[in-house]
């Protein structure tokens, strides 16, 4: 059970971060570009990975929220807006704890993979 919270409590965080990404454009006047245009599709992406996974888990959500994670933390350098300090460092930062935490509950499901009988 406490791996079922722990994995819960990741996909929460991952639906905030998502969500932060999103709105960070608005929060922070990123203008209108790469940088915005990449924060609310990965946001997007994000919170729909999330929101999938608290919904019913499955391996593959994990694994691609680790890939737009990654996306996310690289997006700077390969969309061109590394001169954009701001929305730069929130870039790096989402992507760095949605990777971890994807990372995380990916360990956490191969520790203790969920059954597909019940125990007796």
């Amino acid at each position: 059970m406490d791996n079922w919270t722990n994995a819960k409590l990741c996909d929460v965080a991952n639906l905030i971060l998502g969500a932060f990404l999103f709105f960070s454009p608005w929060m922070f006047g990123f203008g209108a570009g790469a940088a915005s245009q990449n924060a609310y599709i990965a946001g997007i992406v994000i919170a729909i990975l999330a929101i999938a996974a608290l919904a019913a888990f499955a391996v593959w959500e994990e694994w691609l929220n680790l890939i737009v994670g990654l996306w996310t933390l690289v997006a700077p350098w390969v969309l061109g807006f590394q001169g954009a300090k701001t929305a730069m460092t929130i870039h790096i930062v989402v992507g760095i704890a949605v990777a971890v935490l994807a990372a995380i509950e990916l360990w956490i499901m191969s520790q203790n993979p969920p059954r597909l009988t019940a125990s007796r």
